[in-house]
C-alpha cells in the first residue's frame, strides 16, 4: 500500500479521498450526536446570523473569527449540523493535502508522492472527534499555510511579504484559538535560521501577527465591545481556554493521544538515526522539533482536553512517520508496510468500537457519543423555537430551543448572577434581559425568587410551567 502512494500520479489522489472517504462516512452516514462544542458554535452562529455581536450581545468566550464561521454557516441553514460535518471533513482534507504539498515542493524527504496526505489523514481518522467542526480545526487551517509561507527565505533570502503573510495567518489562528498564538515562537525560530537578516524580518513577522488583532480590536471598539473582548478572549482564553470546557473526560482524549504519542516517538526514534543529505532538509527537521515543542506548550495551555487537540500531533507526526514508512535493507523491507497496515487497523477498530458490543471495555476506551449532550425529558412540554434563558451550567436544552442573548456562557454570566447583591450587577442584568425577556426560564440554581424581589417588573411575570420542575414561563397579562 505504501509504494502506491509513493507516487504523484491523480490515480494516487483519488486513491487516497476513497480510502479516507470509506474510513469516515460510514459513521458519519450512521450519524454522530451533537457535540459541547458544536452546541456553542450553533448557539453563537444563531446569535451572529440574527445580527448580534460577540462580547457585546453574546457573552461567551470562543474565540471571534470562530464565532464569525458560525454565524455564515448558519446564514446558509438553519441550525447546519452537515455543513458543520462537511465543513470539518473539509477543512482536515485541506490541510492534508496542502501540508503534503508543501512537503513535496520544498524536497523535505527524499521520497515524495501523498505518503504524508496519507498518514495525516489516517490518522486523523482515528476519533470520531475530528468529525466535527471545532474552532481548533478552524485555526489550525490556518497555521499549515502560515508554514509554507515562511520556508521560502531559505533560498530566496528573507521575503517582508511572506514574512507579513505569515504572522497574519498565525494571527488569524489565534483569533480562532488563543492558544495557537503560541505558534509565534515556531516563526521566530523559522526567521532565525532562515531568514539573512533576523530582527527586521522577526518585527515583520510580529507586525503581521498583531495586524488582525489590531484589525478586530478596532471593530470592537466602535461598537462597545473592546472591555469585554479583553476580558473575555484575550484573557480568559489562556487562564480558562473555552474549548478545555467543552471537552471529552480525560479517559477517553488521553488515551488517543497516547496512541499518537507512540507512534510519534517511532517517527524520531527512525530520523533520528537518518542522515539527510540537504543543509534545508537539517534545517526543516529542527523546525519540526520546535513545532513539536509548540504543540507541547499548547496542549498544556488546554490540559490537552480542547476538542480536536488530536489534530495538533498531527503535522510533525506526519513529517517523522514519512522515515518510518522507507524501505528498510534486507530481509525487513516489508516491515514499513506490515506497521502501517497495523496502524490503519488499529484507526478501523478504535474509530467503530462502538458498533462491536463489549469493545469499548475491551479496549478501555469509552464511546466519544456516549459523552455528547442530550436533550433533557423534563423539558418536552416547552414549546419548541422559543427563546430559553438557563441559569445554570446545564444547556442540553439549548439542543432544541434557541438561547436567548447575552448569556450564553454560565461561567461568564457569574459576573453578573453571582454578585445580585451588587447594584451594577443588577443593573446589567436589567439592561441586558429587560428589552426582550426569553419566554422560557430554566433555575437550576433558586435564583428567581431574589430576581423577582431585586427586579419585580422583568422577572415577575414568570410562573411555573405544570409538571416541568424549575421551568418558568413568560406569561402575558392582559
Amino acid at each position: 500500500m505504501l509504494r502506491f502512494f509513493k507516487s504523484s500520479l491523480p490515480a494516487q489522489l483519488l486513491g487516497l479521498l476513497v480510502l479516507v472517504l470509506a474510513i469516515r462516512l460510514p459513521l458519519l452516514w450512521l450519524g454522530l450526536p451533537t457535540t459541547a462544542a458544536e452546541l456553542r458554535l450553533l448557539l453563537l452562529g444563531e446569535g451572529v446570523a440574527a445580527g448580534a455581536w460577540p462580547y457585546r450581545d453574546l457573552y461567551d468566550g470562543t474565540a471571534p473569527l470562530a464565532a464569525a464561521a458560525a454565524g455564515v454557516l448558519e446564514l446558509a441553514w438553519s441550525r447546519p449540523m452537515m455543513l458543520y460535518r462537511a465543513a470539518a471533513l473539509g477543512l482536515l482534507l485541506l490541510q492534508a493535502l496542502r501540508f503534503n504539498t508543501v512537503l513535496n515542493r520544498a524536497d523535505v524527504h527524499p521520497e515524495r508522492g501523498f505518503l504524508a496526505a496519507l498518514t495525516y489523514l489516517v490518522v486523523g481518522s482515528l476519533s470520531s472527534e475530528l468529525d466535527t467542526l471545532t474552532p481548533l480545526l478552524i485555526g489550525h487551517t490556518f497555521l499549515i499555510f502560515a508554514l509554507s509561507a515562511l520556508l521560502p527565505t531559505s533560498r530566496e533570502g528573507y521575503d517582508n511579504r511572506r514574512l507579513f503573510r505569515a504572522g497574519f495567518l498565525i494571527g488569524l489562528a489565534a483569533l480562532c484559538y488563543l492558544p495557537l498564538a503560541l505558534f509565534v515562537g515556531l516563526g521566530l525560530f523559522a526567521v532565525l535560521i532562515f531568514a539573512a537578516n533576523s530582527f527586521r524580518s522577526s518585527l515583520l513577522l510580529i507586525c503581521g501577527f498583531l495586524s488582525p488583532y489590531a484589525l478586530v480590536a478596532t471593530v470592537f471598539l466602535y461598537v462597545g465591545a473592546l472591555p469585554n473582548f479583553a476580558l473575555m478572549h484575550l484573557e480568559r482564553g489562556f487562564s480558562v481556554p473555552v474549548a478545555a470546557t467543552d471537552a471529552l473526560p480525560p479517559a477517553v482524549v488521553w488515551p488517543l493521544l497516547g496512541g499518537a504519542a507512540v507512534l510519534l516517538g517511532l517517527g524520531l526514534l527512525r530520523a533520528a538515526g537518518t542522515a539527510l543529505g540537504l543543509v534545508f532538509q537539517t534545517k526543516f527537521r529542527q523546525l519540526m522539533l520546535v513545532w513539536l515543542l509548540v504543540v507541547l506548550a499548547v496542549l498544556a495551555v488546554g490540559r490537552g482536553l480542547a476538542p480536536g487537540s488530536l489534530l495538533l500531533l498531527l503535522p510533525p507526526l506526519t513529517y517523522f512517520g514519512l522515515f518510518l514508512w522507507q524501505r528498510l535493507p534486507g530481509q525487513l523491507s516489508w516491515a514499513p508496510e506490515l506497521l502501517f497496515v497495523v496502524v490503519l487497523g488499529a484507526t478501523v477498530v478504535v474509530r467503530y468500537r462502538e458498533l462491536v458490543p463489549g469493545l469499548p471495555g475491551l479496549l478501555r476506551l469509552p464511546v466519544e457519543s456516549s459523552f455528547a449532550p442530550q436533550p433533557n425529558p423534563a423539558y418536552r412540554r416547552l414549546a419548541t423555537g422559543r427563546a430559553v434563558l438557563v441559569l445554570g451550567p446545564d444547556r442540553r436544552d439549548y439542543l432544541t430551543h434557541p438561547a436567548a442573548r447575552p448569556y450564553l456562557d454560565w461561567a461568564l454570566a457569574q459576573a453578573d448572577f453571582g454578585h445580585l447583591n451588587e447594584y451594577a450587577a443588577v443593573v446589567r442584568v436589567a439592561r441586558n434581559i429587560g428589552p426582550h425577556p426569553p419566554t422560557y426560564l430554566l433555575d437550576q440554581n433558586g435564583l428567581l425568587p431574589r430576581l423577582k424581589y431585586l427586579l419585580p417588573a422583568i422577572f415577575g411575570p414568570y410562573e411555573p410551567v405544570p409538571a416541568v420542575p424549575g421551568a418558568y414561563e413568560l406569561r402575558v397579562k392582559n
